[in-house]
């Protein structure tokens, strides 16, 4: 259950000291039509990724790494290999975990942690966050990315999330980085490269049995 509370924790840090100009109404029109044409359009995703944890608890930052694989419409697999073994597989509305060899399983529709947890993490990567009333978005952008931050409205997330950033290519559309916010102040920033698009994955990728 931790480390799957740490897998919301996809995300990362931006300093408060950092400054970028809002968009205009036609910018962020263009950003959510972008996005949903790069929902609608991207069936599968295979990336590397690498993972920072901080937290207020620690001196040190926790670093990993590890491969990422997403597939329509709620596949997901997140296998860390590095400094540790452990994969996350969301299939539909099941968890499955394998650490240290053991594998689990939890329907997210049974317990609501789970089920916040799919919702957040499928909607990060596919962008239906961007519409979903669960949050209030602001809009802004980098050199390369948009930039699209996410406040929580309802106070049972408020609890355990603060805020939500997620960083859209300015050239596909799809997600560069993910970054959560806690409101203890401990934070993850998880960022992708050598994405590939719409190449073949083989089902088996999202079963650990």
């Amino acid at each position: 259950m931790h480390r799957l509370i740490l897998l919301l924790a996809l995300f990362g840090y931006l300093p408060a000291f950092t400054q970028y100009k809002p968009l205009d109404a036609s910018t962020i029109n263009r950003i959510k039509e972008g996005v949903a044409e790069a929902a609608r359009t991207t069936n599968t995703i295979s990336s590397d990724f690498t993972q920072e944890k901080e937290m207020t608890i620690l001196k040190d930052r926790i670093l990993t790494s590890g491969k990422f694989f997403f597939k329509k419409e709620q596949q997901l697999r997140w296998e860390y290999t590095h400094p540790f073994s452990y994969t996350i597989v969301i299939r539909d509305d099941e968890i499955t975990i394998r650490d240290e060899g053991e594998v689990r399983s939890f329907n997210t529709q049974a317990n609501r942690v789970f089920a916040e947890v799919n919702r957040i993490i499928i909607g990060s990567v596919r962008g239906t966050l961007l519409d979903d009333t669960g949050f209030k978005a602001s809009y802004t952008q980098s050199n390369g990315n948009y930039i699209v931050r996410l406040t929580p409205l309802l106070v049972t997330l408020q609890e355990s999330l603060q805020e939500i950033v997620i960083y859209f290519s300015k050239a596909d559309f799809t997600v560069d980085k993910l970054e959560l916010f806690e409101p203890a102040g401990d934070f993850t920033r998880i960022t992708f490269s050598t994405k590939k698009l719409n190449q073949p994955l083989s089902n088996e990728i999202f079963s650990l049995y």
